[in-house]
């Protein structure tokens, strides 16, 4: 398990050149709450939270699909967001949120971790502790 600093990851956040023209973010709960209040903050938008469950504590997948266990955020006048998740392992988790969002709403991909474009880390193998989680 790699530990991460804040301050490492807020500065990667400064340097990453979001989209323009995005109206609020959705976190993807649990795991994606904290970096999604981190990127609206950056960006000075809106944030709202939609709730699935997949994988347990130890990151393995405990159903054979994420399930939802909120509502779906009314996302209201907005018309591009940026869905926002801690990691990107196989991506189910991902599309599983986007799948529930509104079909006429330009939803963009961003993670913290993951062997993917969209990801602010993709230096790291392996696990980590993110600074705001407990253990």
């Amino acid at each position: 398990m790699t530990p991460l600093a804040f301050e490492d990851i807020v500065a990667r956040l400064r340097r990453w050149s979001f989209p323009a023209g995005l109206d609020g973010v959705v976190g993807i709960a649990t795991g994606g709450v904290v970096p999604a209040a981190l990127v609206a903050q950056q960006l000075g938008i809106g944030l709202k939270v939609i709730t699935l469950n997949y994988r347990d504590e130890t990151n393995e997948p405990r159903f054979a699909a994420p399930k939802l266990l909120s509502a779906v955020p009314d996302l209201g006048p907005w018309r591009r967001v940026l869905l926002v998740d801690d990691v990107y392992v196989s991506g189910r988790s991902w599309h599983a949120a986007r799948d529930l969002l509104p079909r006429t709403v330009e939803v963009l991909p961003f993670v913290l971790k993951g062997k993917t474009d969209f990801a602010l880390i993709r230096d790291l193998d392996g696990c980590v502790a993110w600074p705001w989680r407990a253990g």
